[in-house]
């Protein structure tokens, strides 16, 4: 299965956060399933870290990469076609990343895992 990962959840994947729900933990540790984390994730997370609203061990550049890499997460850019699915979306959302997460989802036909309220109103497939 190919799985788009929502921000936090990478986040709370890689701090070993308790709030993972048992069903994310079984989608991650599965090495038949393809997951993905959107630039978009990337982005918010340096804003966050930048505004003083999340820590991080190492600065985000070299944190976020090596992540990806020990946990065979692939990096999903964001492309023109994903940007003008945004136009498509309901503004049941304001999030811009949340947005973007969504039309990815959307064009790439992967499942979003992710805790997000919000999220699962859109037409996409949503894990938790």
């Amino acid at each position: 299965m190919r799985v788009l990962l929502d921000t936090h959840v990478f986040i709370w994947w890689v701090t070993d956060d308790s709030q993972l729900s048992s069903i994310a933990d079984k989608i991650i540790t599965d090495p038949s399933n393809e997951l993905f984390l959107s630039s978009a994730s990337a982005w918010e997370i340096v804003i966050k870290v930048r505004l003083g609203k999340l820590s991080l061990p190492e600065p985000p550049e070299t944190y976020i990469p090596s992540r990806l890499k020990i946990n065979r997460f692939q990096s999903l850019p964001i492309q023109m076609v994903h940007a003008l699915q945004v136009a498509n979306l309901p503004d049941l959302h304001r999030d811009p990343f949340d947005r973007i997460i969504i039309a990815q989802s959307q064009v790439e036909n992967m499942a979003i895992l992710t805790v997000d309220s919000q999220i699962i109103q859109y037409p996409v497939d949503v894990i938790w």
